[in-house]
């Protein structure tokens, strides 16, 4: 036994009896150990969580309360979750591991941070409105629930995409079912031991990790009305298909292939400097990971060497150590992806600048890489074009500003982007050609109070803002009679 280990799911509220014996192991990618052992949700505990959810929605007050109450119980849950950040980052560092200075500065914060954001939009949503008809009669606008809400995060950043979920499904009066990744239940732990604490009512949430045929299962069940996924596009395809045939509401933050598009006039410090957060952030593990750097050809070889100094000179090792900059892959199976990834890049012709195959030095153990600078790619490389979601970064040239955007473009993703420039008004110039859900001049951040998405293969849907709470909604039409007269 260990401190992190469970032996109850959380459903209905209610810390439950699992339907059957299964267990599943939660290990460290550092040492390779087992750290926690957790229940292993199966389809049997999907429909009781299903059922309590649908008979909370369908019988409940959670989705009759006025908004304000709502929102008074999320803030409590926002002001039990600031307490505990400490806590939270230490645990997703163990699970997945993320190096803790990430953790602390994105991974456990940035979930707060959600909450307060979409606190804040709930305040001044147009819950109901009443606007005048085309035909001489008002129509009463009304925001209602979606219903039930499956919610199903990824390894990589996981209360950050449960919250982005979970978090406007409670304040539009949904209620949840949350299937956190195998690899990664223990946050959701600290999660419904604050949700309990915060006042949430019997039956509006529940919890239950495990593998893909759970998953699958709670997005095919009849009694679930929207389905908000994050994960790989391939998964995401799946899904989709699903929702369709049932006509079921679905939204789908999906996979990434970012460019940095570095400008002749850019400060080259500043943009090596972001390509070390933006390239390889969470060790790599991030969609909106910036990993293919677009320089103009004159400045391509010496940018390059510039770029594979800096990425080759941070700091890998234990993720509980402060000072490591990039951390394990979460899985023997992710490291095994992205070294056969650096192999491909070789055998396609680009240049190795930095890293490679092979366990970087000093570790023992863990599913580390080493992380990888290329050179010379041309963007129909299969590593330029493929997630590889680890620490590897591709250099590729242009010929001028619209050949850049040209091969920003090329791809099938589209979720983020930057471009680097001493002229703001050619950023911003740039920022509007480029097919992405979200981009940024001189810098790429989430700002919770706008939308966050993606267009083509990343995704379909929005996040944050009052467009990720509206998407947790219905809206329905009230007509009124015109007044006598």
């Amino acid at each position: 036994m260990t401190d992190l280990d469970r032996d109850a799911l959380f459903i209905g509220g209610t810390w439950t009896k699992p339907a059957t014996g299964a267990v599943l192991e939660v290990v460290s990618p550092h040492s390779e150990e087992v750290v926690a052992r957790v229940p292993e949700g199966s389809t049997a505990d999907i429909d009781a969580a299903v059922a309590a959810a649908r008979k909370a929605f369908d019988e409940g007050p959670w989705p009759q309360m006025a908004p304000a109450e709502r929102i008074e119980v999320v803030q409590n849950l926002s002001a039990l979750y600031a307490a505990r950040l400490e806590e939270m980052a230490t645990v997703i560092s163990t699970e997945m591991g993320s190096p803790i200075s990430f953790s602390s500065l994105a991974q456990a914060p940035a979930p707060w941070m959600q909450i307060e954001a979409f606190l804040a939009v709930a305040r001044e949503f147009p819950w109901e409105s009443t606007r005048p008809g085309a035909l001489g009669a008002d129509v009463m606008v009304r925001h209602e629930p979606v219903g039930v809400v499956a919610a199903i995060p990824p390894w990589n950043v996981p209360q950050f995409t449960v919250l982005s979920k979970l978090v406007p499904a409670l304040l539009a009066g949904c209620t949840v079912v949350v299937k956190p990744a195998p690899e990664t239940p223990l946050d959701c732990y600290l999660l419904a031991e604050m949700l309990a604490e915060a006042g949430v009512p019997e039956g509006v949430v529940s919890i239950v990790a495990g593998g893909r045929e759970v998953g699958e299962h709670l997005v095919r069940h009849p009694g679930v009305d929207k389905v908000a996924f994050t994960g790989s596009t391939a998964a995401g395809r799946l899904i989709g298909s699903i929702c369709g045939e049932q006509l079921k509401r679905v939204s789908l933050e999906l996979g990434g292939k970012s460019a940095a598009i570095v400008l002749d006039d850019a400060d080259e410090a500043a943009a090596i400097e972001g390509m070390k957060f933006l390239g390889v952030m969470n060790s790599g593990q991030a969609c909106v990971a910036q990993t293919r750097v677009l320089v103009s050809r004159e400045r391509h070889d010496a940018f390059a060497e510039a770029l594979a100094e800096a990425i080759g000179a941070m700091k890998v090792g234990d993720p509980m150590d402060p000072a490591t900059e990039i951390g394990p892959m979460v899985a023997a199976r992710q490291a095994d992806r992205v070294e056969k990834y650096i192999a491909l890049g070789q055998e396609e012709g680009a240049r190795l600048l930095t890293g490679g195959t092979g366990r970087p030095d000093g570790l023992a153990t863990g599913w580390y890489v080493r992380p990888t600078v290329f050179a010379g790619v041309d963007n129909q490389m299969r590593i330029a074009q493929e997630e590889i979601f680890g620490p590897v970064l591709s250099v590729i040239a242009y010929d001028d500003v619209d050949d850049a955007v040209r091969i920003a473009n090329d791809s099938d993703y589209g979720l983020a982007g930057t471009v680097w420039t001493r002229d703001e008004q050619a950023g911003i110039a740039v920022a509007r050609r480029v097919r992405t859900g979200t981009y940024g001049v001189n810098t790429y951040t989430m700002d919770f109070a706008a939308p966050f998405g993606g267009f083509k293969a990343s995704g379909v849907g929005r996040e944050f803002g009052p467009e990720g709470l509206a998407q947790y909604t219905e809206l329905k039409s009230v007509y009124l009679s015109a007044p006598a007269g």
